[in-house]
C-alpha cells in the first residue's frame, strides 16, 4: 500500500498559543481578581439587604460595617488577590446574627442606664432613668447565614457567564 500523506492545518494553534500566553501572562489572574472582588461586594451588598430584610438593627453602624472600606469592614485579600474575606469587626454584629442571652450567665436581672426615643431605647451611661432586663434569649436574625444561602444560589449564574465572557475575550468562542 502506497504511503498517503495526511496534512494538519496548526495554522490556528499558533493563535490559541499566543492567547494562552497572554492570559497566563497575568492578564487572567487579573480579572479573575476583579471577578472576585466583585463576588465580595456583591455578597456585602446582599448581606445589608438582608439586614435591612430582616430588620436586624436599631443604629447604623451594624449596616454600615459591610461597606468595601469602612473602618469596621474586614476585606483581606490574600494569596496576590486569589482569596478574600470579608466580614465585620462591629462586636455585636455576631449577638444579631447568632441571638444571645440579655444577661450574663447566672445573673437575673441587671439595670440598664439611658432613655426611651419613642420605641427605641437609647443607652447613656449618666441617666437617671433606664431598663431593668430580665435574663431572656433574644433569638438571632441569621441575616450572614441567609446572605450566603442567597449567594450559592447565584454564583453558579456568575461563574457559567464569567466564563463564557473569558472565552470570547481570550479565544473568540
Amino acid at each position: 500500500m502506497p504511503a498517503q500523506a495526511v496534512t494538519i492545518d496548526l495554522s490556528q494553534l499558533g493563535d490559541f498559543i499566543r492567547l494562552l500566553d497572554q492570559a497566563g501572562h497575568g492578564r487572567f489572574k487579573k480579572d479573575l481578581v476583579q471577578f472576585l472582588e466583585g463576588l465580595g461586594n456583591e455578597f456585602l451588598r446582599i448581606v445589608e439587604d438582608e439586614i435591612i430584610r430582616k430588620n436586624a438593627l436599631d443604629t447604623r453602624l451594624l449596616l454600615n460595617s459591610f461597606h468595601k472600606g469602612s473602618p469596621e469592614n474586614v476585606w483581606i485579600a490574600k494569596d496576590g488577590g486569589l482569596s478574600l474575606e470579608v466580614g465585620t469587626n462591629v462586636e455585636y454584629a455576631s449577638y444579631v446574627n447568632d441571638g444571645h442571652w440579655t444577661n450574663p450567665k447566672g445573673v437575673a436581672t441587671r439595670w440598664v442606664p439611658g432613655y426611651w426615643t419613642g420605641d427605641r431605647f437609647v443607652y447613656s451611661l449618666n441617666a437617671k432613668t433606664g431598663m431593668l432586663l430580665k435574663q431572656k434569649w433574644v433569638e438571632g436574625k441569621h441575616y450572614w447565614e441567609s446572605a450566603i444561602r442567597i449567594m450559592d444560589k447565584m454564583i453558579p449564574r456568575f461563574v457559567e457567564k464569567k466564563i463564557n465572557d473569558w472565552l470570547k475575550s481570550y479565544f473568540g468562542m
